[in-house]
């Protein structure tokens, strides 16, 4: 009988932890920590409920609603975290300089952070906030993981092309260190191939995660 993945009791059990406008607000820097990002709207946050069986992060149908870094607790060593959506053109440039400001400074100090999940909208990926955080990712070194989120929005095939397309621009532009998979929170479609890169990062499990999941 096959075993359960590790992370997904894990996961069942999150609870929110705290939120925090700025870095020294954060949660003491040990453990493991997964932050997921997105241009907003891109379905971040219903990723995030879809994994952990609850709704932990808020959804919102007004696109830059997270303001502030999220942290869900797994157990005393592991921690999710939501950050701030960006790219919403209605959110004033002073809060977008304050979101940026303080993402950099997480993102570039915290030693318990493991790997950034990002989620992309299958039907517009590739925006310029997702080639910042690829580049990001490969200059810092940070193990990155991709869900081409939405995909029930489009057949299977065309999701299929969707992923392959996207899948060759990176490998081209920033190698074979970012791995990526199809999504759905409604359908509740890559569960399985997210957990497997969750529980890898967070040492659950001696299964690497897979150079891409289908």
């Amino acid at each position: 009988m096959q075993l359960k993945n590790p992370i997904l009791g894990l996961c069942q059990q999150s609870t929110f932890m705290l939120s925090a406008a700025k870095v020294d607000q954060c949660p003491d820097d040990d453990g493991f920590e997964v932050a997921f990002a997105g241009r907003s709207n891109a379905g971040k946050s219903s990723a995030l409920n879809t994994l952990t069986h609850a709704s932990l992060a808020r959804t919102s149908k007004t696109p830059g609603r997270t303001q502030l870094l999220n942290f869900f607790k797994l157990d005393d060593e592991r921690r999710l975290v939501d950050l701030p959506g960006y790219g919403y053109a209605k959110v004033p440039i002073p809060l977008k300089l304050h979101w940026q400001r303080h993402l950099e400074a997480y993102l570039g100090s915290r030693e318990s952070l493991k790997g950034l999940i990002l989620m992309m909208d299958i039907r517009h990926p590739m925006t310029d906030f997702d080639l910042l955080m690829l580049d990001w990712s490969i200059a810092s070194h940070m193990p990155m993981h991709i869900l081409l989120t939405k995909a029930d929005k489009l057949t299977y095939g065309a999701a299929k092309n969707v992923l392959l397309k996207v899948q060759a621009e990176i490998r081209k532009g920033w190698g074979d260190a970012v791995s990526i998979q199809l999504f759905s929170a409604p359908k509740r479609l890559g569960l399985e191939d997210a957990y497997t890169v969750l529980a890898g990062w967070m040492e659950l499990e001696d299964k690497a995660p897979a150079e891409s999941a289908q």
